[in-house]
């Protein structure tokens, strides 16, 4: 997905507690490394899974596989409401969580990186503590 000025503007203020710009950067990064990894036949679980935080969080009503526009699921407990700061609290829990569940969870045992993600970007977006998930290579890109 192209992360437009749009989307942007769109974002709930509760939602996050980062500077706006900032959280549009890491999260069009995060897009754009999706589709050149895609691009090459590699599935990079880490972008995936920092994008999905994103759309989730700015609540981006995106085209599905199907053809029809809905919200994206929630990055762990794939629920499909809209993000309020309770459930992205409630979110953030338990991607901490994951880890410790990771042996029980075969889904997450293909996805490698993907929890890693899923929970640096809530830590940075949501409670504004770590890095951001790409400080690394936005320093780099610009």
């Amino acid at each position: 997905m192209d992360v437009t000025d749009t989307d942007v503007a769109r974002i709930p203020v509760g939602n996050i507690r980062v500077p706006r710009d900032e959280f549009a950067a890491v999260w069009a990064h995060a897009e754009r490394r999706c589709h050149q990894q895609g691009d090459r036949g590699i599935t990079d679980w880490y972008a995936a899974g920092v994008a999905v935080t994103c759309r989730w969080l700015a609540g981006a009503v995106a085209e599905s596989y199907d053809g029809r526009r809905r919200l994206p699921p929630a990055p762990v407990s794939q629920r499909s409401s809209r993000a309020y700061e309770e459930l992205i609290e409630a979110e953030h829990l338990a991607a901490e969580r994951l880890e410790m569940r990771r042996p029980r969870l075969a889904w997450l045992a293909s996805r490698p990186g993907w929890s890693e993600a899923v929970r640096t970007t809530l830590r940075w977006a949501w409670r504004h503590e770590g890095p951001q998930p790409f400080e690394t290579a936005m320093r780099s890109t610009g």
